[in-house]
Formats: structure tokens, C-alpha cells, sequence
């Protein structure tokens, strides 16, 4: 099937994880990203007239973070508000902070898992959660009017302007992620953790060592062009190969801003999003935590999943693809857990407001020492079915069902499956891609379908 309609609004900057584009380039190039300060401080001066509109700025390790923080800092200043620029911070250090300190907005300087060249603005309200669908459109029309005043020859962008930093914040975070779990219990584990050279760089080394938690590290280098590259979360691999020839009991990989992670358990397996949602769930259930025994999954969540849940006395349901769509739902059906195959987990029983990879982390590790089980006992029960994902680069985003050839092979694949297996097919939100995935049974029937699917997208709309 292909994934459910998203609400009926068109934007033209934002995706479904904020602004994103190769830095230096449209919509990423200085005029615009001063615009793009410029529109959201008028907004805030407009909306908090006599109170504090400070604005929170995080960015990631990219070569290209550090202007891009500024340019936007110096919009905001000129639009009517206020910038505080606190160096590398995860994303979610800056949904948490925002809220924490009464920032009136946060934002983000991050592309996440793409490549360095790429990157990208995260916008947070000032109660720490992403924008909704509306108010992205909102603002969206607010910049485009902006860009329309500014001149980009005479904007008032002066690059030796530099916007003082906040290093200290990033203390109040860490400090706030101790809280979250029983310190005393995770002690006895050992874990090796891939920083991606990314934004956990900055934290997750000092994190582990206020917890007493005997960890080795790697890729904590970052150089501007090296996050992500063969490593983190895109590769977890690497840390399930390192993990399997260690007497480690877990191995963690974050992405680029640290909003999620993946694991390896102690023989080397990589454990997805998926599993760490059953480790979770049945742990909550347990304590009580776990409200209306619900989870949240999305509709590329593999049917193991589901019926694990089940076995357990857990409903599962499924939102769009997109964690801000996973919270959408959480907050609508009163949920406390849900998240993404991908690693992007949300927890709504604390003070989280997005999904944070760290403190995914320390709440897998906190199951493993108050329980003294290893991850593949946590996982009792759990049989994935065979699933492939094939991407399509397109050269245009066009409704499957308006394109004869591709709706034909969808209809062709669910029936044959009739229930025993599923297909996703959907668009990425912040690249010309299209995503095939079938679950089958049968990996001949999985894979047959996937390639069909794929190569009539490929003939229909591929670049």
C-alpha cells in the first residue's frame, strides 16, 4: 500500500524534518538564511511583545554549521529578537533546553545523517516541540515576504559579526540525562559508542563518564566533512564487527544530531528501532508506565513488531513515516512510547519532547542492568519478518496511483501477499527518492515484488 495521505498543505521550504539543502545553495544560502532568522524574529517580537524573545541556536560539526548558526543569529537580532548561540548541541539538548529555560524558540543547524555538504534548520516552539505542519506553512509565507524586502547585494549579513557563544548550557543537558536512570545500576556493563563524528561528540563522552559506565569510543574527531562518512548510525555495522570481537555486552550508534540510535547486542547483531521499541514497551508495561499498553510504530515497522507487541498485550498502532507524524499520533491517543525502525525513539512518560538518540541509549541500558538480561534475552519472542527496502532517485514526486504502471504492480504485490506481508511504497521528505518496502514471508515473494515495484517506478519517474 502506499502511505496514508499527509494533511493537504504545500510547502515549499519546509520537509518533513525542518529546511534542508546543500549549504551555500538555495535554500541554504546566506540571504535566505537571514531571511529566515529575519521572518522568525519579526514573528516572535510580534508574539511576545514584552517578555523575552530569546532564541536558542544549536548546530551540529559541519564545516558549514558555524556560519549558517551566525547568518540566522543575525536575522533574528535584526527581526526583533534575541540569540543565544550554544556551539554543538544534539537536537534534542535543544528541544530540551528550549523548554527547560524558557527560550521562546529553539532551532537546530543540522542535515542529520546526510552528507557534510548538506545541511539544515530545525525550528522548536518555545513548550520544545517541533512546529506542526500549520505553523511551518505560516512562516514559510512570513520568509518568502522577507526575502521579497531584503536585497541579497545589500543585506545586512556581515560575516566578521559574530554572535557570542553559550558553551555552558550543554551541562544542564547531561545533568538532566543522568536523571533519567538508576547510575548505580549500569556500572557492570560495558559499550563501545559511535559518535558519527556528529553532535555526540560533545556530549556522550563526558555523559558516559559521569555515569560510570566503561565505555570506548569512536569517531569523536569531527573535522567538518567527516560526519557520518562510514560511520554512526548509517553504519552500525562497524560497531556490531568492533562489539562482536570484544567482551563489550552493547554497542550504540548515533547520526549526525544524535535524535536516534541503533544498537548492537553482545554477538553482533544490529538491533533497529523496531526492537528497541519491544524492549522498551514490555519494560513499561511491567512498571506501569506504559499508558493505555499502546505503542506507536510507522508504517515502515516490521509486522514481527507488531505481533510481538500483541503477544504481550500490547496494541500497536502506525503513523506516516516522520517522528514529528509518530508524535502527532502519541499526542493525540495518549501514548508514551513510539518511534521509528530507523532509531528515532519517543518517550512521553518524562520530560522528552522529541526523540533523543542518548537518552534511547540510557534507557536500553537502564533495562540491562535492573534486570541483568543481555539484549538478545530482551528480545525473547521477536521473529522479523524478511523485509527489503529498495530506493528510487525520480525526477519527480508524482502520485503513485496516478501513474498506471506503478499502481498496477502495488495492487499485483498486496494481492498475492493477501495479508501475509505488507507493502510501503512513499516518497522521502527530504530527498527526490522513492522508498519500496515489502515484508513477505517468503524472501522470493519479497524480493520479486520489491524489484517489480522499483523498476516500474524506475521506468515511470526515475531520473
Amino acid at each position: 500500500m502506499s502511505q496514508p495521505a499527509m494533511k493537504p498543505i504545500v510547502r515549499q521550504l519546509f520537509g518533513t524534518d525542518g529546511i534542508r539543502g546543500v549549504a551555500g545553495e538555495y535554500p541554504l544560502n546566506p540571504a535566505t538564511v537571514f531571511a529566515i532568522g529575519r521572518a522568525l524574529g519579526a514573528r516572535l517580537a510580534k508574539r511576545y511583545p514584552d517578555t523575552s524573545r530569546a532564541v536558542l541556536i544549536g548546530e551540529d560539526t559541519r564545516e558549514s554549521s558555524d556560519w549558517i548558526s551566525n547568518t540566522i543569529a543575525l536575522g533574528l537580532i535584526d527581526g526583533g529578537a534575541e540569540a543565544v548561540r550554544a556551539g554543538v548541541l544534539t537536537t534534542p539538548a535543544v528541544a530540551y533546553l528550549t523548554r527547560s529555560h524558557n527560550f521562546a524558540a529553539g532551532i537546530v543547524i543540522s542535515a542529520s545523517h546526510n552528507p557534510w555538504m548538506d545541511n539544515g534548520i530545525k525550528i522548536f516552539g518555545a513548550n520544545g516541540y517541533k512546529l506542526s505542519d500549520e505553523i511551518e506553512h505560516e512562516i514559510e509565507q512570513e520568509i518568502f515576504a522577507h526575502i521579497e524586502e531584503l536585497d541579497s547585494a545589500t543585506a545586512p549579513i556581515d560575516s566578521a559579526h559574530v554572535v557570542s557563544r553559550s558553551n555552558s548550557l550543554r551541562f544542564d543537558f547531561i545533568k538532566w540525562l543522568q536523571s533519567n536512570v538508576d547510575v548505580t545500576a549500569l556500572s557492570q556493563l560495558e559499550v563501545v559508542v559511535d559518535c558519527a563524528n556528529g553532535a555526540a561528540s560533545a556530549i556522550a563522552p563526558e555523559l558516559f563518564s559521569c555515569c560510570n559506565l566503561k565505555a570506548e569510543f569512536l569517531h569523536i574527531s569531527p573535522n567538518g566533512r567527516n560526519i557520518n562518512e562510514g560511520c554512526g548510525a548509517l553504519h552500525p555495522e562497524h560497531v556490531a564487527s568492533h562489539v562482536a570481537k570484544s567482551p563489550c555486552d552493547l554497542g550504540i550508534s548515533f547520526d549526525g544530531d544524535a535524535d536516534r540510535a541503533l544498537f548492537s547486542d553482545a554477538n553482533g547483531n544490529v538491533i533497529n528501532g523496531d526492537a528497541v521499541l519491544l524492549i522498551a514497551a514490555r519494560d513499561m508495561k511491567a512498571r506501569g508506565t506504559l499508558r493505555n499498553d499502546t505503542v506507536v510504530a510507522t508504517t515502515m515497522s516490521n509486522m514481527g513488531l507488531e505481533k510481538a507487541l500483541r503477544d504481550s498485550g500490547i496494541k500497536m498502532l502506525r503513523a506516516p513515516v516522520g517522528d514529528k507524524y509518530v508524535l502527532e499520533q502519541m499526542l493525540s491517543t495518549g501514548a508514551t512510547l513510539g518511534g521509528e525502525q530507523s532509531g528515532h525513539i519517543l518517550f512521553l512518560d518524562g520530560e522528552a519532547t522529541t526523540g533523543d538518540g542518548l537518552l534511547t541509549a540510557f534507557r536500553v541500558l537502564d533495562i540491562m542492568g535492573r534486570t541483568g538480561r543481555s539484549l538478545d534475552q530482551l528480545l525473547s519472542g521477536f521473529k522479523v519478518f524478511p523485509q527489503r527496502i529498495k530506493n528510487v532517485r525520480v525526477r519527480e514526486k508524482k502520485a503513485f496511483d496516478h501513474v498506471p504502471e506503478i499502481a498496477a504492480a502495488i495492487r499485483r504485490a498486496e494481492s498475492e501477499l493477501d495479508g501475509n506481508g505488507r507493502v510501503v511504497v512513499r516518497y522521502s521528505g527530504t530527498e527526490r527518492l522513492a522508498r519500496v518496502m515489502v515484508e513477505a514471508e517468503s524472501e522470493a515473494l519479497m524480493n520479486r515484488h520489491t524489484d517489480a515495484i522499483a523498476a516500474a517506478i524506475q521506468t515511470s519517474l526515475g531520473e
